[in-house]
């Protein structure tokens, strides 16, 4: 009896001790390098694209309008991106500052913009019959741009994804229950495709999870979901087939076991504006996302355009944050991007090379943005990035320096007054324009 119940409670022990250490995460560490990379990177492109363009609705169109699978089929025959240029594409993120690009491969549509062997329902099959994410990965290499995939978990077309327990495609006339196993496999077979056929691939950016979660809400607990995703054998695939690569999960909720950066949707961390972004800032490389107008994907009536100044808000905080701003376009559907974007990009990128100094590899400041603005540094140097017009004196309180040495505008190197008393350093009202919306000061400090 006593050998029994000591076989037995050496099993369990052991049992806990595997268990634990498979719900643990322990990084390689060409993924901390790929971690270390991406924090001091700051800034890329979201590229929302593909065939749910042609209605010029945005990417949720297919489940907005409640169209069946067989009539969003017939835009596979309309789909011809003859202005497509993989080369201005990438060219365009580089001269915007951009240090990497995240492609959307697979939407919630379920169409893949590869030459994949798992769905008919692919770029391959259109006219214009070329494979997108290899013309994109290619350049991506050539240019020295770092390249992630955006994946959807969903799926508003397969019967074998769980649509009958997800909270969204309802409307697309799928009856048939396909077997849930069939389409994790399915999810793998084309993981294994864009991780093996496209080169180095520095991260992939998951989304749809909430899909089978209750109604998102600030009270909700992690892991509330109505089915098994089988997390962690899709991110152990991952590192396992690039270790290098980051994997990241849009659920708006705290980092589960196996990701390695943590986004937060059209707003900055620690903010909730959108409603999108009330999960807590975590220890991992932040990520903000945003679009650059009211969409992600093309929409033909969207005009609202960010200015400038709020581009320049969005990277800054997100800097001060200590976080990443991927900056999101939706082109075309003939391939081209609009002039509108081109614009606002070359704008930043122009800004950038003025500024860029107190954002790359910078991390967020002691204090937290704020009303006026924010903070980043690097090394023995304080960017102070005012940003609100008539601010008035910027007062830095509870300042961890012992000395300010020295206090200037980065753009010309004017010098700035900048007292230091009581552990609180006092700067003058800066001149904030719509044409000069960030008046960096750089504060060396001892």
């Amino acid at each position: 009896m006593k050998k029994s119940l000591c076989l037995l409670l050496l099993f369990l022990a052991y049992s806990s001790f595997i268990f634990a250490q498979s719900a643990n995460y322990t990084p390689s560490p060409q993924n901390l390098q790929t971690r270390e990379w991406f924090t001091n990177a700051k800034f890329g492109m979201f590229i929302h694209w593909g065939i749910f363009s042609i209605p010029g609705s945005g990417e949720w169109v297919m489940n907005n309008r409640n169209i069946t699978v067989n009539n969003y089929s017939r835009l596979e025959k309309f789909f011809n991106p003859i202005d497509f240029n993989a080369h201005d594409w990438v060219s365009l993120a580089k001269a915007s500052g951009m240090k990497y690009i995240t492609l959307i491969t697979r939407h919630h549509d379920g169409f893949s913009l590869w030459d994949t062997q798992y769905s008919d329902f692919n770029i391959m099959n259109t006219p214009y019959k070329k494979d997108i994410v290899k013309m994109i990965a290619d350049e991506c290499h050539k240019q020295g741009i770092q390249l992630f995939l955006y994946y959807s978990l969903l799926d508003w077309r397969r019967n074998d994804y769980s649509y009958w327990t997800g909270r969204t495609g309802q409307g697309t006339g799928r009856t048939e229950r396909g077997n849930w196993n069939d389409y994790i496999q399915f999810m793998k077979n084309q993981l294994t495709e864009l991780l093996t056929n496209y080169g180095k691939i520095d991260g992939i950016w998951f989304d749809g999870y909430w899909d089978q979660m209750d109604e998102e809400n600030k009270d909700r607990k992690d892991n509330e979901v109505r089915i098994d995703w089988h997390t962690r054998e899709l991110y152990d695939l991952i590192h396992k087939l690039q270790p290098q690569c980051m994997v990241g999960n849009n659920h708006h909720m705290a980092p589960l076991p196996g990701e390695d950066f943590q986004m937060f949707e059209q707003d900055v961390p620690g903010e909730n504006t959108s409603g999108l972004s009330f999960q807590k800032i975590s220890e991992l490389p932040l990520e903000t996302c945003a679009t650059l107008n009211n969409s992600w994907g093309f929409n033909l009536t969207d005009s609202a355009y960010k200015t400038p100044a709020q581009m320049v808000k969005l990277l800054v905080a997100s800097a001060g944050n200590g976080g990443n701003l991927l900056l999101n376009i939706g082109p075309m559907p003939n391939g081209e991007i609009q002039p509108e974007f081109i614009n606002q990009l070359n704008w930043i990128g122009k800004w950038l090379k003025v500024y860029g100094e107190s954002v790359y590899g910078t991390k967020g400041g002691y204090l937290k943005p704020q009303k006026w603005g924010a903070l980043t540094e690097s090394g023995n140097k304080v960017y102070v990035h005012v940003l609100q017009k008539d601010a008035g004196n910027i007062r830095l309180e509870k300042a961890p320096y012992k000395k300010v040495k020295k206090a200037y505008l980065l753009k010309n190197n004017a010098s700035v007054k900048a007292v230091l008393k009581n552990g609180t350093i006092e700067i003058p009202e800066q001149a904030v324009t719509p044409e000069d919306p960030d008046q960096v000061i750089v504060l060396e400090v001892a």
